[in-house]
């Protein structure tokens, strides 16, 4: 068993299971994780972006890093 001790560690952990990830313009996705890198860019499937009472379903997103506030595996 890997034990986490960064946090990109969780994220590997997550790849294939559904995260969310709240961008700092306040804008909410949650998704399955497919893949990610070292700059937290992200590719999720089967993916809701929302924005208050906003919902949108989305077959798959990049996510730019640089944009992520916080990412709940």
């Amino acid at each position: 068993m890997v034990e986490e001790s960064r946090p990109i560690d969780a994220l590997n952990i997550a790849r294939g299971k559904r995260i969310l990830v709240k961008l700092k313009n306040g804008v909410e996705i949650s998704g399955i994780l497919k893949a990610h890198d070292l700059h937290l860019n992200m590719w999720l499937e089967d993916a809701e972006m929302s924005k208050g009472d906003e919902k949108t379903k989305l077959p798959g997103i990049l996510v730019r890093g640089d944009t992520v506030l916080y990412v709940i595996p």
